[in-house]
């Protein structure tokens, strides 16, 4: 079976915009994130305290949703056998939060595409927005890749 490979450096164009696929956010989702990260914040995991707090209702932690949010990206198969790195994310911003039951979608823009120190690379950064189903922003920011160029 052959690989299919995601998009080199080359094959992202600035300004080009990728929208994913919904995911609904469940309450397994919270406990499974609560069990690997060590989070047991009461506002994630205490139904009674949570609805006495500003949300009214148990919420996903923010790096649950940021977490969900580029295994939404990786299912568009953009980096699939050509990402080298996770390279870092800037002005990362919880607008609201995600509840159990909401459905969340990413749209990436292509802000920017740099060169690097060494000819088979490149960075490509993308501006996320992480929308809940009322088209409502629920976190945002800037994601650094570094990604293969075609070969030669």
């Amino acid at each position: 079976m052959a690989i299919i490979l995601g998009k080199y450096f080359d094959d992202f164009t600035q300004g080009e915009k990728l929208v994913t696929l919904g995911r609904t956010i469940t309450e397994t989702d919270i406990v499974n994130f609560s069990g690997f990260s060590g989070d047991f914040n009461p506002l994630h995991t205490d139904a009674e305290f949570a609805a006495t707090q500003t949300f009214k209702g148990r919420i996903a932690h923010g790096m649950c949703g940021f977490s969900i949010a580029t295994g939404l990206l990786i299912r568009l198969n953009i980096f699939e056998g050509t990402i080298l790195a996770f390279f870092g994310i800037e002005n990362w911003r919880f607008a609201a939060p995600i509840m159990i039951g909401d459905t969340i979608h990413v749209v990436a823009t292509v802000a920017e595409k740099k060169e690097t120190k060494k000819p088979d690379r490149g960075l490509v950064f993308l501006d996320l927005e992480v929308i809940n189903q009322k088209n409502k922003l629920t976190m945002g920011g800037r994601m650094l890749t570094m990604v293969l160029k075609k070969p030669a």
